[in-house]
């Protein structure tokens, strides 16, 4: 019986002004997001999670994670994600539900202690639910984060080809392991590609070599000799073979050149390339 007259409190606080309820709570919502939304939109989106919050109470779900629910989180899983591609924030977001606990405060003034306790319920319901709002958009926004910082990583690792046979990575910033994989498939790829036997890895813009870098080097090298290229490292600046040698860093038979343009040279060599030197026409 207390059951029944819970849902009976929660739908008739619903119920009451219903249409107008729903009006004030999307003025609410739009002026809490400047505009940024059209109010067709949000007359669409939040007349929607109205009408089925209230068919949820109605059949009995008073709580945010009963199953009666379902449709409720289901809407605010498409209204989370919807807010986090568009930029908006976890508070632009959660507000969308936060708002109608507002709304509903006016009628509690002439209302009798049963009305309050009502309010109070769906207080609680509406709560846990921008809460549920709130983790939806976070796993969002870390999916969206994640494949920005994916494309990122593609994007600043790119193989050029600087002669037939010769292709060349330029590496810039830090070197981890995550970034070596990227680099090590695109190599290999690229050797695949374009038949290459000779292979430039350029670290004159990576700003510090240590032991890992240099092992992710070296596991890059060999995974690229496995294809049959040969590879050599240039870059070399001062600073970095001092700090090679104060590592006591092998890098055996592997060779190094201190800038591109003499990796670049050696390898043309390698591949039959016969280089002679110009001279300036005097006028």
């Amino acid at each position: 019986m207390a059951k029944q007259e819970s849902v009976g409190g929660l739908v008739g606080l619903l119920e009451a002004d219903g249409e107008a309820l729903a009006d004030e709570w999307v003025a609410l919502v739009a002026g809490a997001l400047g505009g940024r939304i059209s109010r067709a939109e949000l007359v669409r989106e939040l007349r929607e999670l109205y009408s089925a919050l209230l068919e949820a109470i109605r059949s009995g779900a008073d709580d945010a994670h009963a199953e009666g629910m379902s449709e409720v989180r289901a809407l605010l899983t498409e209204l989370s994600r919807s807010r986090a591609r568009q930029g908006f924030t976890p508070s632009e977001t959660a507000v969308s539900v936060l708002a109608l606990k507002r709304v509903l405060e006016p009628g509690l003034r002439e209302g009798a202690a049963e009305k309050t306790q009502a309010y109070l319920q769906l207080s609680r319901v509406l709560d846990d639910l921008a809460l549920f709002t709130i983790e939806t958009y976070t796993h969002t926004r870390e999916d969206i984060i994640s494949a920005q910082a994916d494309q990122l990583m593609e994007l600043s690792t790119p193989v050029v080809k600087l002669w037939d046979g010769v292709i060349a990575v330029p590496l810039v910033g830090t070197l981890d392991s995550a970034r070596t994989q990227v680099v090590m498939e695109k190599l290999l790829q690229a050797l695949v590609d374009t038949g290459s036997e000779q292979a430039i890895i350029d670290i004159t813009g990576v700003a510090a070599v240590d032991t890992q870098v240099a092992q992710h080097l070296l596991k890059t090298i060999v995974a690229a000799r496995l294809m049959g290229a040969e590879c050599t490292v240039s870059g070399i600046r001062p600073q970095i073979a001092q700090t090679i040698v104060a590592l006591g860093i092998e890098f055996g038979d592997i060779v190094t050149k201190a800038t591109l343009a003499d990796a670049l040279q050696l390898a043309l060599r390698k591949s039959g390339v016969e280089m002679v030197a110009q001279q300036g026409l005097q006028r």
